[in-house]
């Protein structure tokens, strides 16, 4: 990675380049980072309340009214966020194998739950980001989606430790359709936990860096290398955590106890609620600033009312002086200034200044009926990067299965690692892990100059072509899990036993496993990095908030396709593909089918990486076609 493309990360500035790390990639999957500082204007009204910067001032002469919180409030929001991650994380890494022995669900049901759970808990740091930018603020909603996600923990605890609240025991040596399942009051309890965990993750997951960078003040140089070691702490502590919940708490769970495995995360939560509240008088707390939700909106009903105006042509002569397009706020140094392009020209009517739309200081009478250019630059990004999103979506489809089929087949494979110890099934993702951290210094420390060299670019590749290099190993992942799993089922079947356990050892998923780890490595550090740069700069925790959809619609997809071929396959006396003994069904089919889809999507992928057009780019009309070049940003 490049000293100067590293400083600007640093700052604030700029996303970190392609060459990324380690700690990046943990950050990408469930912490979306947002820019706090500059603040906008505040009113007199608002300065005099104690604990809150006052935001009218610059950030430089704000900080020396009352300083930040800094390093004095990092005990206790990395305290905080490093326990409630051990608590969430620990409690469903192997949840799982968790539905599958305890509530005695089959393969297709507990992967439905989890797809759905994961669905909508992916979703909602959409709804969180807006509530805490537009309402809340970052404290009030941590503090609320905290306490949800403690209920959220004592109740899924509860269901491992009352009998009332999960069936009884499966007799040994019963096979698992033959047991007793789950009634409906078992099923909601389980439900309203999960269902509180979401809560809880939408509350934190879009608030909890930016909380941190908050109690800095980036305008100084000890606000910035304060910034800067927060975000190593916060990575590292997070990986720490990754290893922590697939190792020791997996197999606590998984060999000692589904009460005790369950309770350490709760108590883990309780903890890091107390010490969050511990240091309250300490914290820095700024103010909602606003959601970036309403200016999208404001440009849509702009455009309407003014839908039967005419666009003048960009840059000719009827169109000087036709556009809104002030000079953007002097509170705004970090933000960039977006030329007007042509496409998606009918929202460029929500720009057009018309007689009685300013005010005698030239401001808009009515928001509601005139933006400005960059706001309406700001929804075109949006719309741009739209096709490119969607065709994330199936790449992240194939990574889902880690958490689901991926666990069925070490469930019935020999996971012995001497005589006595065994691999809980839940950490077999480690390997995906140990890939990433292997594979990305390397990438980032040899690849990249090399590529750099050869490509001119800072990154080595483009975002686009490494999300592209991403999605052909999520294939060969799928392609490499379908022929693992027949020569598995195949053993299975020839030597049978009553629990189906198959004569082969589980560390025969590692191929799958690490192919998917790059593809982790590729892929997921890409998108992230595309919409970082693509997006605004104000608009990066929007860009965060869509990345973390991807993983929503990811597991939406995977659940439509999952019940589509139970329902669809098998007939005739034969099994489906996905049924509950996975020695009789043909997961491997499931696997090919998968990598099949996701070929036709890289298809797709690259037609819409081929007519994408970045940010700043501007087009002009060349020989009837409509063409394009790319120009930097102009900054102010």
């Amino acid at each position: 990675m490049g000293e100067a493309a590293a400083d600007r990360f640093r700052n604030g500035r700029e996303p970190q380049p392609s060459g990324g790390s380690f700690r990046l990639l943990c950050s990408t999957k469930c912490f979306p980072i947002s820019p706090s500082w500059p603040r906008k204007p505040a009113s007199p009204a608002e300065e005099e309340q104690d604990g809150v910067i006052p935001s009218l001032l610059p950030p430089s002469k704000a900080a020396m009214q009352r300083k930040p919180g800094g390093w004095r409030a990092m005990p206790f929001i990395l305290g905080n966020e490093t326990f409630e991650r051990l608590a969430t994380f620990g409690l469903l890494a192997n949840f799982m194998v968790y539905l599958m022995r305890e509530y005695h669900m089959d393969q297709v049901s507990a992967s439905n739950v989890l797809n759905m759970w994961s669905g909508f808990t992916n979703f909602a740091p959409l709804v969180g980001a807006f509530i805490s930018d537009a309402y809340a603020g970052r404290f009030r909603t941590i503090a609320v989606a905290s306490f949800a996600s403690l209920l959220g923990m004592v109740t899924i605890t509860l269901t491992a430790w009352l009998p009332q609240l999960h069936p009884p025991s499966c007799p040994p040596g019963q096979q698992q359709g033959q047991c007793k399942g789950h009634n409906g009051v078992q099923l909601a309890v389980l439900v309203t936990g999960l269902g509180l965990l979401s809560v809880g993750t939408g509350g934190i997951r879009p608030c909890s860096i930016p909380f941190g960078v908050d109690q800095f003040d980036p305008s100084t140089e000890e606000g910035q290398k304060g910034i800067n070691s927060f975000y190593n702490w916060y990575y590292t502590t997070f990986t720490v955590v990754i290893l922590i919940t697939q190792t020791l708490i997996v197999y606590i769970q998984d060999s000692v106890s589904w009460v005790i495995g369950f309770g350490i995360p709760t108590a883990l939560m309780f903890c890091s609620l107390v010490l969050f509240f511990v240091g309250t008088r300490i914290y820095i707390h700024v103010r909602p600033e606003g959601s970036i939700f309403i200016g999208i909106i404001k440009v849509l009903v702009a455009a309407h009312r003014k839908r039967h105006l005419k666009v003048p042509p960009r840059g000719s002569a009827e169109a000087i002086g036709v556009f809104y397009d002030p000079p953007l706020p002097k509170d705004s140094p970090f933000q960039s200034k977006l030329p007007l392009t042509d496409q998606f020209r009918f929202l460029n009517k929500a720009a057009i200044v018309l007689e009685n739309d300013l005010n005698a200081e030239g401001s808009p009478k009515d928001q509601w009926s005139l933006c400005r250019i960059q706001q309406v630059e700001e929804m075109k990004c949006l719309l741009r990067i739209g096709p490119v999103w969607a065709s994330g979506i199936v790449s992240l489809t194939a990574m889902s299965q880690q958490g689901t089929f991926t666990m069925s087949q070490a469930l019935k494979m020999d996971r012995h690692l001497g005589p006595r110890f065994q691999i809980p099934p839940g950490s077999m993702t480690v390997i995906s892990m140990i890939t990433i951290g292997i594979w990305l210094p390397i990438y980032d420390r040899l690849i990249v100059p090399a590529l750099r060299r050869v490509t001119g670019l800072e990154g080595g590749i483009t975002q686009l072509q490494r999300i592209g290099v991403g999605m052909v190993f999520s294939i060969l992942s799928m392609v490499a899990s379908g022929l693992v799993e027949r020569d598995r089922r195949a053993l299975a079947n020839a030597h049978p036993n009553p629990l189906g356990i198959t004569p082969m050892s589980a560390l025969w998923l590692s191929p799958q496993l690490i192919l998917m780890g790059f593809c982790e490595a590729f892929n997921i550090i890409g998108q992230i990095e595309f919409y970082n740069r693509q997006f605004p700069d104000q608009m990066r925790s929007v860009a965060n908030s869509l990345f973390f959809c991807s993983f929503a619609g990811a597991s939406y997809l995977s659940a439509l396709v999952v019940n589509i071929v139970h329902h669809v396959t098998g007939g005739h006396g034969r099994p489906d593909w996905l049924t509950a003994d996975i020695n009789a069904g043909r997961l491997d089919y499931f696997y090919y089918l998968l990598a099949g889809m996701g070929a036709l999507n890289f298809v797709y992928f690259l037609y819409s990486a081929k007519r994408y057009r970045y940010k700043g780019s501007v087009e002009s009309d060349r020989e009837g076609h409509l063409d394009f070049e790319l120009t930097s940003t102009i900054k102010v």
